[in-house]
């Protein structure tokens, strides 16, 4: 019988008290991470939620060219160089809102597009745990 593979949303409590959450892939590594902090778990969750909503969204508007293209619409992804010159993305809601980055940098574009698509394929169906049960698995 095959094992189903699915991702994990994790929340957890910052030291200030506050609500924060990170996607995993099924091998356990980070592919995404939230932006800031939610001051209550309900806040966190609706967080999690629009992850899950718009992380199918096709639409990659990429920043890091020379001569940009066309601003996109929302939801959409960004693409662009942090100060290291490393790729990254972020993902927005409809209504502009961030929802999660990458937690690091990509040496290329293409590994970012790869680690778009892991959040596009895992965030769906990911199951929600705190840091507690996941740490418990």
């Amino acid at each position: 019988m095959a094992v189903e593979k699915k991702g994990w949303f994790i929340y957890s409590t910052t030291a200030k008290g506050n609500f924060n959450f990170r996607l995993k892939a099924p091998n356990k590594e980070t592919i995404a991470v939230c932006e800031g902090a939610y001051a209550d778990l309900k806040s966190c969750k609706a967080g999690i939620d629009s992850v899950r909503r718009f992380s199918g969204v096709e639409s990659i508007e990429d920043l890091s060219l020379v001569k940009p293209g066309p601003v996109l619409k929302y939801p959409k992804y960004e693409i662009y160089k942090d100060k290291q010159g490393k790729f990254r993305y972020r993902l927005y809601a409809n209504n502009g809102n961030l929802l999660c980055i990458s937690e690091e940098g990509y040496a290329s574009k293409e590994s970012c597009k790869a680690g778009i698509q892991s959040v596009a394929r895992w965030a769906p169906e990911a199951v929600m745990l705190s840091e507690k049960e996941f740490s418990g698995k």
